[in-house]
């Protein structure tokens, strides 16, 4: 067996220890599931005469896998919180806060007599900004039992505070550098505002930072009636287009090991802004050994390089594999275009001409992704548009440009206004367009809600699986 074999079949084997353990199976349990699957692989390479035993022993990174889940369960459950009193309390925002229309979300540590971490929502007025410590008085309600709390449980939040008493105590306590990344940040959203309007700021900001906050409930709907919520959601398509266009900047003006080391710290801090979005580090981490594939001369393995994606964010957060619903979307989408798009090519006779306006091209790309998405949209969301797929393809061909047009704006607004102004024009006229089919396509939806228990979603992901070999096999 290879070592990149042996890199890959470790890294699954460790996911499937988390994936376990966070469904609350307990360890004697997944043991003897671990023990089961090396007697399988042994009679298996007995009957088979294979040349390795690897398996057999990797086997112990369920084991692994299982007890990281279980000893951060442990640390995230251990808080100390008067839940549901009236109480004094304080702590430190920890994270950019969600600004909408009229109310503010602030991520807070608490500190002193209290452990733990909780979500805080208050007026929008006044404000605060990460790094603020701030004294409450109000009750603290743990989360609710719905599908909002595997979001909480994600960001390990212990308990809920809402409209308490709020009173800032001092400012700049945070890392100097994310402040620096979340001034900047925002700071260019303020450009957009000042420039588009209301609507078309909004909608820029969601494709280009993930900010969803100023995008109206109308608006969302739309989103997910016409299914383009995935726009908002820094894709990797978005995260590529970044990645891309940064090393080509860069590379103009120095050579590749400086290009590749330039572009990984620009891109880490755009990362930051977005708060560490589980699509946009799966994203930048398969771009970045892309890279570094071409840095040192090596062939890419895209098999290995999703497995690397996925052991780094379970690493750092053992719960985004079951209580992330981006991780899986993002990571589901690109197994789907890396994996199902060759065959749907093969089947459909696409050729390897991409068609006017690369409408080939950009119809395998949504076909595929939609299809390996759709039993996680219909189980989380509730639906599913047959017309999506139409959809994405009139709006994808221009996201690239769009985004682009939303970079140069950003800068310049710190230069000069009327800069700003003009590359808004332009950017204004595709944001309308785009407008305009998500709200086409949402009033026109055809929406589909099976019911999918576990054994459909089973049997959907072995079809998608079975396609995929049968194109294989023809070619």
């Amino acid at each position: 067996m290879h070592s990149y074999d042996i890199f890959f079949f470790s890294i699954v084997f460790f996911l499937i220890g988390i994936l376990a353990a966070s469904f609350g199976i307990g360890f004697p349990v997944i043991s003897v599931f671990a023990a089961l699957s090396a007697v399988i692989f042994l009679l298996w390479k007995v009957l088979k005469e294979q040349k390795s035993v690897i398996l057999v022993f990797l086997v112990v990174f369920i084991l692994i896998g299982a007890g990281y889940y279980k000893l951060d369960d442990s640390k995230f459950k251990d808080n100390k919180i008067d839940f549901n009193k009236k109480i004094n309390f304080s702590g430190l925002v920890t994270e950019d806060p969600q600004y909408s229309s009229n109310t503010q979300i602030l991520t807070v540590k608490l500190d002193e007599s209290y452990k733990g971490k909780i979500q805080v929502k208050l007026m929008l007025y006044p404000q605060f900004h990460y790094g603020d410590k701030i004294s409450f008085r109000g009750k603290i309600e743990k989360p609710p039992l719905d599908s909002y709390a595997s979001y909480l449980v994600k960001e390990r939040i212990n308990g809920l505070a809402n409209f308490p008493d709020a009173k800032l105590e001092k400012s700049g306590l945070g890392s100097p550098i994310k402040s620096a990344l979340f001034r900047f940040k925002n700071s260019i959203i303020a450009s957009y505002q000042k420039v588009l309007t209301p609507k078309q700021a909004a909608f820029l900001s969601g494709l280009i930072f993930g900010e969803r906050g100023k995008i109206d409930k109308d608006f969302k709907n739309a989103m997910s009636l016409s299914g383009t919520t995935h726009l908002t959601a820094l894709s990797g398509q978005n995260i590529t287009i970044i990645v891309v266009a940064i090393a080509a900047a860069v590379g103009l003006i120095f050579p590749q090991f400086w290009t590749f080391i330039t572009t990984i710290l620009i891109i880490l801090g755009f990362v930051a802004m977005t708060g560490f979005d589980a699509s946009a580090v799966r994203a930048t981490i398969m771009g970045f050994t892309v890279l570094l594939a071409n840095l040192v001369g090596r062939i890419y393995n895209p098999r290995n390089s999703i497995a690397l994606a996925a052991f780094l964010i379970t690493f750092l957060n053992p719960k985004s594999l079951v209580f992330d619903v981006g991780f899986q979307l993002s990571f589901m989408a690109v197994l789907g275009i890396i994996y199902l798009r060759p065959a749907l090519k093969i089947l459909l006779r696409f050729g390897d001409k991409p068609g006017f306006l690369a409408w080939r091209e950009n119809l395998l790309m949504t076909l595929s992704a939609q299809l390996a998405t759709a039993p996680v949209l219909i189980v989380v969301f509730g639906g599913f548009s047959l017309l999506a797929f139409l959809a994405n393809i009139l709006i994808l061909l221009f996201i690239p440009l769009t985004m682009s047009l939303g970079f140069f704006m950003g800068l310049f607004g710190f230069i000069s206004y009327y800069l700003a102004l003009i590359v808004g024009f332009l950017a204004s006229l595709l944001l309308d367009y785009e407008i305009f089919i998500i709200n086409f396509f949402a009033k026109i939806s055809l929406p589909i809600n099976p019911n999918f228990s576990f054994w459909g979603v089973l049997a959907y992901y072995l079809l998608l699986l079975g396609i995929v070999v049968f194109a294989k096999a023809k070619t």
